[in-house]
């Protein structure tokens, strides 16, 4: 973030999707955090700072009567907690374009702060629309993009925008800097052995990332609700368990796959399975693929903790994506807190780790061990995408 900041207007796109209780408070700020360096270092420079995010998808989820549910979804609920952490006033604007917006941007200081509203609130944003884009880079003489959560999603915000700024005046933030080098560490030549944890529901949602880890990785180790699609390819009985019965034929062709290729897939031994899906559910444990009906799998065993260990505690390098199990249930989330003190302990023996967003972020900051990996990144779909070999439009327009 080489550029000067004196004097100019910074129209910097953040990430402030961050989750919300019922009565609009926040209740995870890590996303506002992450974004301070930046901010701070553009006032610093003496600097004008316009903040930009999306937060939800509220043309998704209109009122019954059709329109925007401005309560929900306003970025007004992000403010106060904004100011507190940065320890100054921030202005905040009911709209995202516009001769009132033009007129704050106009008229706004060195080192003051202004927040816009909600920018999918207008439905050129996601459409990457080149008129609604010129109007955000109107309001400012420099372009910084700081939400690697949203890169890899060509919008007027994050992508279309930089378009309208010389290459000169636009920059990533500090964030995305992070980001990007952290995810090339496993991209460029990671330290061998590379050990890639892949968990979550669905081997749908990972199995482009899966070929890919195919060509580095050392070892896979594949938990969660995908395991069980696995389990069921090989033959064995699964109850009510997770299972994409279409992605049986490419699970047993990537196991296929990394044998040829010398590369080691790492399946749960033994699974911890429950008559309901309720942190309240009787459970037992059982060996993979011997799941009753009626009964369905919701982590893995104590077996498969001591295997998955024996893999990890050898990594040099580790990416982690997707917990183990349903870990939001205290009752089932044995394996996914086992996996991050697993994580934990080969980083302090000099292992370079890399939490690749998600559920695998609420995963590690709940077993309170966030500060005890190498790098937790903020982009979930985005940093699947980057590991998958993909060119992230938010980072292209940057770079151009």
């Amino acid at each position: 973030m080489d550029l000067n900041f004196k004097n100019k207007t910074v129209l910097i796109r953040v990430d402030f999707n961050v989750p919300l209780n019922g009565n609009g408070i926040i209740t995870d700020d890590t996303r506002i955090r992450k974004a301070l360096p930046t901010i701070n270092e553009v006032l610093d420079k003496g600097g004008a700072v316009i903040l930009m995010s999306h937060l939800g998808r509220p043309l998704k989820k209109l009122n019954s009567d059709g329109s925007i549910n401005v309560e929900k979804f306003t970025l007004w609920q992000v403010g106060p907690r904004l100011a507190e952490l940065l320890g100054r006033t921030v202005g905040f604007v009911q709209s995202t374009v516009g001769e009132a917006v033009q007129m704050h941007a106009d008229n706004l200081p060195p080192g003051e702060v202004l927040l816009l509203e909600n920018t999918r609130f207008h439905k050129e944003e996601a459409k990457g629309d080149k008129a609604f884009a010129q109007s955000l880079a109107n309001l400012a003489d420099i372009y910084v993009n700081d939400a690697f959560g949203t890169a890899h999603r060509a919008h007027a915000s994050t992508t279309t925008v930089a378009e309208y700024f010389p290459k000169e005046c636009k920059s990533f933030g500090k964030l995305m800097e992070a980001e990007i080098s952290n995810a090339e560490k496993i991209v460029k030549g990671p330290e061998k052995p590379f050990v890639a944890i892949l968990g979550g529901a669905k081997v749908s949602d990972k199995i482009q990332l899966i070929e890919k880890l195919l060509d580095s990785c050392d070892d896979i180790i594949i938990g969660g609700g995908m395991s069980y699609t696995f389990a069921k390819a090989a033959g064995g009985n699964i109850g009510g368990s997770l299972c994409e019965d279409d992605y049986i034929p490419l699970a047993l062709e990537v196991q296929k796959k990394a044998a040829a290729k010398g590369v080691n897939i790492h399946l749960p031994s033994d699974n911890v399975i429950a008559d309901d899906f309720s942190n309240s559910a009787n459970r037992k444990v059982v060996d993979s693929g011997n799941i009753p009906d009626g009964w369905e799998g919701l982590d893995i065993g104590p077996k498969s903790v001591k295997q998955f260990a024996a893999v990890v505690e050898k990594a040099k390098t580790i990416i982690w994506n997707g917990p183990l199990g349903v870990f939001e249930f205290d009752n089932f989330a044995t394996g996914t807190n086992a996996i991050a003190n697993m994580v934990a302990g080969a980083t302090e023996k000099g292992a370079y780790s890399l939490i690749g967003g998600g559920d695998s972020v609420s995963a590690i900051n709940k077993a309170g061990l966030a500060d005890k990996v190498s790098f937790v990144s903020t982009g979930g779909g985005a940093m699947l995408e980057f590991l998958e070999g993909k060119e992230l439009p938010g980072i292209k327009a940057i770079r151009e």
